[in-house]
């Protein structure tokens, strides 16, 4: 079976995805911020949602639910997923940590991760071709801890970590090139992270998407997921001049440098 995996842009910088297969007209919708750009999306490809995946409660992700909801481009028992905790009344399938849920039209069965710290009702959806991370992992970058704490959220990416290599990250958001630039000052030396940010600095200059990275690609060039990296936790021992040495603490001190950069 042939599935694309198409950005629908919303806002400034957000991507609301949009999951088809050849051989049907019905598609998945994951965190629709915004009802208007889906909908005509869904007009001028002939599709139909059948589902919607939800990450976390944050307006820019779930905004557009109601307008969906209520427009002819949903079919009548279309499921709408989410975390257990989000206050989203059109949710009528609520998601736990291991969980799989299948969604028939498409023949796709999916996997759930509760991944909080950006939020803490925060779940991500992956199989092993790809990851629905919400605002939890960004390429080279990760989600603001509005509401979980650095531990919280190392557990959270190290969920993310252990994921096959190939599978393709799909982030909510094109932070990649700003991320980047904080990632080459926090690790300056590393190779793999100069190479793409010359490959990123191209997309963007040609106006593409950045996106899906891979779990593979994160591990060597996001400072979020190298908690183990003896340079790093030297750089950032520097950088607040006091002794980095713990995976957490490496951790919260990326994300508070990052916070004031």
């Amino acid at each position: 079976m042939t599935y694309q995996v198409t950005p629908i842009h919303a806002f400034r910088d957000n991507y609301i995805w949009c999951i088809t297969r050849k051989d049907t007209n019905e598609c998945i919708i994951v965190d629709p911020g915004d009802a208007s750009p889906v909908i005509a999306y869904c007009e001028q490809n002939n599709k139909k949602i059948c589902a919607i995946l939800i990450t976390h409660h944050h307006a820019d992700h779930i905004g557009g639910v109601s307008g969906l909801v209520h427009s002819q481009y949903m079919v009548s028992n279309a499921t709408i997923y989410g975390p257990e905790e989000t206050p989203c009344s059109h949710i009528n399938h609520r998601c736990r940590e291991g969980e799989q849920i299948d969604i028939p039209p498409l023949n796709i069965t999916l996997s759930i991760l509760e991944v909080p710290g950006h939020t803490m009702d925060h779940i991500a959806y992956y199989n092993q071709d790809w990851l629905f991370c919400g605002d939890t992992l960004f390429s080279c970058g990760c989600g603001r801890l509005f509401e979980g704490t650095p531990e919280i959220m190392f557990h959270s990416l190290r969920k993310i970590h252990a994921l096959d290599d190939n599978t393709q990250v799909f982030c909510a958001h094109e932070y990649t090139q700003s991320n980047i630039d904080f990632a080459l000052t926090i690790e300056p030396n590393n190779t793999a992270l100069q190479q793409y940010a010359n490959h990123v600095k191209r997309l963007r200059e040609n106006q593409q998407e950045t996106l899906p990275s891979t779990i593979g690609l994160e591990k060597d060039v996001n400072p979020f997921l190298r908690w183990h990296d003896a340079q790093l936790k030297e750089n950032l021992s520097r950088h607040w001049q006091c002794e980095v040495s713990d995976d957490i603490e490496t951790l919260a001190m990326t994300r508070r440098w990052k916070d004031t950069f």
